[in-house]
């Protein structure tokens, strides 16, 4: 009615002021959202923070909204992971803004919103010039994490390992899990019958070698 043309976005919180909100985590607020039919005028802007009070990683909150298509924005911050409120500190983990950089590319980058830093410097960093060093930092970490994420999707460094671990799910009874042709009685039958069944390695530890590699070779 007054002609507001912007987006509205709604932050997932876990908890403060009260100890069960509706807005818990990205799953739960597009459940709520989709429920009442509010998804199409929402998009998510996710904290960092906030993510780690529901028991989640940022890279995990920033999919959730990707694939559902209701990333909007974010909140940029991190917290103490030994405490069970906001500590809104200001972003220092490159790891961290790596993964969420990557995330926020894959979704094709802001269309909304940006990166709002909702952080704070710590009660012992009195002095005007910490203000400075603290998004001074913030900004350093997601600049940094901007370009490795930008060689991690470059190289296809994850999509090859995912896209090889799961290419059984392209053919045989893998594509008929996919297609919906079998069900949980196939599948014992299949799984009693067949010796040629053989599980791949996950490979985290070498994954995540491979992250490092990419943290510490980006200038």
């Amino acid at each position: 009615e007054i002609g507001f043309k912007g987006q509205f976005l709604i932050e997932p919180k876990p908890k403060e002021p009260t100890k069960h909100q509706y807005d818990f985590d990205c799953a739960t607020v597009i459940g709520f959202l989709k429920k009442y039919e509010l998804d199409k005028y929402f998009k998510l802007n996710i904290e960092v923070n906030h993510a780690t009070l529901a028991y989640h990683t940022f890279q995990h909150e920033l999919r959730v909204a990707r694939i559902n298509g209701m990333f909007g924005s974010i909140d940029a911050n991190q917290g103490d992971l030994l405490l069970g409120w906001d500590t809104d500190q200001f972003p220092t983990d490159v790891y961290l803004t790596t993964l969420a950089m990557y995330e926020i590319l894959k979704a094709g980058g802001f269309k909304t919103g940006g990166i709002n830093f909702d952080a704070k410097v710590r009660r012992a960093s009195f002095e005007p010039v910490d203000l400075f060093y603290g998004h001074i930092a913030g900004m350093d970490a997601f600049a940094l994490g901007l370009k490795v994420a930008y060689r991690l999707i470059e190289d296809k460094v994850f999509d090859k390992f995912v896209e090889e671990r799961y290419k059984s799910y392209k053919e045989g009874i893998g594509k008929d899990i996919v297609n919906g042709k079998v069900g949980f009685k196939e599948l014992e039958k299949y799984a009693l019958e067949d010796d040629k069944i053989v599980n791949q390695s996950g490979r985290q530890e070498m994954l995540e070698a491979i992250l490092t590699q990419y943290v510490l070779e980006t200038k």
